[in-house]
């Protein structure tokens, strides 16, 4: 379904392989009429000399993106990306920041570069990190957990323009079931011991009173998603949330995973959660972090 409100997206481009996966992302995607596409390229001083370079590549990227219809305007800026992005970003507020993975120096062997890591730490509003190469925008995963930000992505990605017919999934991780560790000293040290506890008719009942709360989270998110003519399929997985999302991803050659920038952890200075950040780290597809108020 595809929104009436215009969207504001800010693409910071580098010339990469990732970015370029960036743009082919973008032009897949359904923008409403009067959207607009900011394309900025930052430089430093010693690349001066390829001024004309940059130019050609933000112009060619600009084709590829008004080829579609969209409203395109380009910027090359003098200065550090991540400051120059954040910046933009603080200044013109917009609904997305898209950019790739990794930029044209990023160390081999690397999964994210240092620019996108920041930006999705600092930036105040939703930021999509894509990577190469681009398959298509068909199948798609929201997680979530229940908390005040994985909400905020739920109804960010129910107003999103989506192409037609995408397989949309929502994932729901439970907990590992608790092994309590007991501690009592032995000699001069502490000696570990591994009580068997809960008991197995307790691990049981604890196991399906924590199913019952998943499935009734994903039938709500699932049905907030429906009001919005998106259908859904519901998962719900048990162990370490960033090890069985990025498994699910993987096995299932997703396109995209959409995650709040945090769950529900105690840590409330945290600006970008551990799950997130593994997420955009170490998938191997695109993800978006949906964070900040936002527009909704």
């Amino acid at each position: 379904m595809t929104p009436k409100k215009r969207l504001n997206i800010l693409f910071a481009d580098d010339g990469s392989q990732h970015a370029q996966a960036a743009v082919e992302l973008l032009q897949d995607v359904p923008l409403p009429p009067n959207s607009r596409i900011s394309v900025l390229r930052a430089f430093h001083s010693g690349q001066v000399p390829h001024i004309t370079e940059y130019e050609q590549s933000l112009e060619r990227t600009r084709n590829q993106l008004a080829s579609r219809g969209f409203r395109v305007e380009t910027e090359l800026k003098l200065g550090y990306p991540v400051e120059m992005i954040l910046e933009h970003a603080e200044d013109q507020k917009p609904d997305l920041i898209v950019l790739g993975a990794k930029g044209l120096r990023a160390t081999a062997g690397i999964l994210l570069g240092g620019v996108a890591q920041q930006v999705v730490e600092y930036a105040c509003c939703p930021v999509l990190v894509v990577r190469a190469p681009y398959h298509g925008l068909r199948h798609i995963l929201l997680v979530t957990d229940g908390s005040p930000c994985s909400q905020r992505a739920a109804r960010y990605l129910a107003k999103f323009p989506l192409p037609a017919k995408v397989d949309l999934r929502v994932l729901h991780v439970l907990p590992p079931l608790p092994r309590p560790v007991m501690m009592e000293p032995y000699l001069s040290g502490w000696r570990t011991i591994y009580a068997q506890f809960p008991a197995p008719e307790d691990e049981t009942a604890i196991a399906k009173k924590e199913a019952k709360a998943g499935h009734a989270l994903l039938k709500r998110t699932s049905g907030l998603l429906l009001q919005k003519g998106l259908r859904s399929t519901d998962m719900l997985v048990r162990g370490d949330a960033a090890t069985e999302i990025i498994d699910y991803a993987t096995v299932h050659q997703l396109d995209l995973i959409v995650a709040g920038s945090r769950g529900l952890s105690q840590f409330k200075s945290l600006l970008v959660g551990s799950v997130s950040r593994k997420l955009v780290h170490y998938s191997k597809c695109s993800v978006l972090i949906v964070k900040g108020p936002g527009k909704e």
